[in-house]
C-alpha cells in the first residue's frame, strides 16, 4: 500500500467512524487532529503522522468529497501559518500538547505581537519591556496593526528582556494570554471602513515563564521563524488557475465586452500571466516546503503577491468605469477575517493598498531577496553592535 492510499484508508476510517452528517463540527475537527489528518507532515501526536507535506492535498480531497468540515483556515490564518510552526520548532513538548490542537481546530484564535509605533518595518527596535518577576514575567508597551486582536485567545509576543544588549539581542519571545486584565485592545478603523487591525496595550500583563517560546534573549531567531512561515503564508497560498483577485476581473472582462478597450486587453492579459507565474511558483516554494523550513525566497512572493494585488485591483476599478467607484457599505465594523473575493471592487482596490505594508514592507523585503537570495552586499548598519538603550529614539 502506498503512501497516499493509506492516508485514504485513515481519511476512511474517520468517516466511518465520525460521519459528517452527524457529528458536530468541533467533534469532527478534534478527531481529524487525534488521526493525524490534521496536518499530515507534523510528528505523530501532534495532528500529523510524519507523512510528506505535500500528501495533505490527499486528505484534504477524501474528507471534501464525504462533505466534511474544514476549520475556516481564513479565520484562523495566524495560528495556522504563523504559531503553529513557530511552536512546532521552538516549543516545548508540553506547549506543543497545549496549544496546537485548539489551535487547528480553531477553538482558540491566535494573533501575533509584533508591530510597534516605533518598531514597525526595524521591527528589532520594540520597546515593550518585559521585567522577570520569579516564575513569571511582566510585560509592558503598545503593539500596533495586530489583526484579529479582538478575537483571539492567544498572542505571539516578542519583548525586550534586556536593554544593555544590542537591539537584536535583547529579546525574548513569550505565548500571551489576551484576556489577561491587563491587556486592552483597541480598534484601528482603516480606509475600507472596517477595523481588522487593533492597537493592543500592555499594562503589567504576567506571562507565566513556561509560556516563553525558546531561550532568554534568543527572541529575534524565533521571531524570523515567525516572519518566514507569515511571508509563505501571505505570497505563497493555494490557489487554483484565475483564483484570488485576477478571478473577478477576468470574469466581468468576459461577461461585459461593452467595457473593453485595447489597452485595458493589454494590461489585463499581461497581469493575468504574471498572477499565473506567481501561482505556480507558489506552488513550487511549497513544494521545496515540504524538504525543510521556510527560506527568504517567501518574501519573493510576498513582494509579488502585493504588486499584482494592488495592480489587479486598481485595472479592475478602471474597467468598470463610474460602477468601479461605488463602494458597498463604510458601516464600521470589526470582521473575522479579510474578504476579497466576496466584496465589491471598491473594496478590493481599497484593502489591497495595506498588502504592501502588511507581513513586512515591500522596501524591507526588496532587502531581504537582495542580501539573502541575491547574495548582494548588505546596507551598512551603524546600529548594529550598539546598546538598546544608547539608540537615538
Amino acid at each position: 500500500m502506498t503512501e497516499a492510499e493509506e492516508l485514504r484508508r485513515r481519511a476512511g476510517e474517520l468517516l466511518a467512524a465520525h460521519p459528517p452528517a452527524t457529528t458536530g463540527r468541533t467533534d469532527f475537527l478534534r478527531a481529524r487532529f487525534d488521526a493525524g489528518l490534521a496536518w499530515v507532515h507534523y510528528p505523530p501526536g501532534l495532528g500529523g503522522l510524519g507523512a510528506a507535506r505535500s500528501l495533505q492535498a490527499v486528505v484534504d480531497a477524501e474528507l471534501a468529497a464525504a462533505g466534511a468540515p474544514d476549520n475556516d483556515p481564513r479565520r484562523i490564518g495566524i495560528g495556522l501559518g504563523m504559531a503553529a510552526p513557530t511552536i512546532l520548532r521552538h516549543g516545548t513538548e508540553e506547549q506543543k500538547q497545549r496549544f496546537l490542537r485548539p489551535l487547528w481546530t480553531g477553538e482558540e484564535v491566535w494573533c501575533q505581537l509584533f508591530s510597534e509605533p516605533g518598531a514597525g518595518s526595524d521591527l528589532a527596535a520594540l520597546g515593550t519591556r518585559a521585567v522577570r518577576d520569579g516564575d513569571t514575567w511582566v510585560v509592558s508597551g503598545q503593539k500596533v496593526w495586530t489583526s484579529s486582536a479582538h478575537l483571539a485567545r492567544w498572542a505571539i509576543l516578542i519583548a525586550r528582556t534586556d536593554p544593555d544588549l544590542p537591539k537584536h539581542q535583547g529579546i525574548t519571545y513569550f505565548v500571551c494570554d489576551m484576556t489577561d486584565p491587563g491587556v486592552e485592545v483597541r480598534p484601528l478603523r482603516q480606509i475600507t471602513g472596517e477595523a481588522e487591525f487593533n492597537e493592543v496595550f500592555l499594562t503589567g500583563v504576567r506571562i507565566p515563564d513556561a509560556h516563553r517560546l525558546g531561550e532568554v534573549g534568543d527572541g529575534w531567531r524565533v521571531a524570523r521563524t515567525t516572519l518566514m512561515n507569515e511571508r509563505v503564508s501571505i505570497g505563497g497560498m493555494r490557489l487554483p488557475r484565475e483564483g484570488g483577485m485576477i478571478g473577478p476581473v477576468s470574469r466581468i472582462w468576459r461577461e461585459r465586452p461593452e467595457l473593453r478597450t485595447h489597452d485595458l486587453r493589454q494590461r489585463l492579459l499581461r497581469l493575468w500571466v504574471e498572477a499565473e507565474v506567481a501561482r505556480l511558483t507558489g506552488e513550487r516554494l511549497r513544494q521545496q516546503l515540504a524538504a525543510g523550513q521556510p527560506g527568504p525566497e517567501g518574501s519573493g512572493m510576498k513582494l509579488s503577491f502585493a504588486r499584482l494585488n494592488q495592480e489587479i485591483s486598481g485595472l479592475e476599478v478602471e474597467l468598470r468605469g463610474e460602477e468601479g467607484l461605488l463602494y458597498d457599505d463604510w458601516t464600521m465594523r470589526r470582521p473575522e477575517l479579510v474578504d476579497f473575493t466576496g466584496r465589491d471592487a471598491g473594496y478590493r482596490y481599497l484593502r489591497a493598498k495595506g498588502n504592501s505594508v502588511e507581513g513586512g514592507t515591500s522596501e524591507v523585503l526588496l532587502n531581504i531577496v537582495a542580501e539573502r537570495v541575491l547574495g548582494l552586499p548588505t546596507e551598512p548598519r551603524t546600529d548594529k553592535d550598539v546598546a538598546w538603550k544608547d539608540l537615538a529614539r
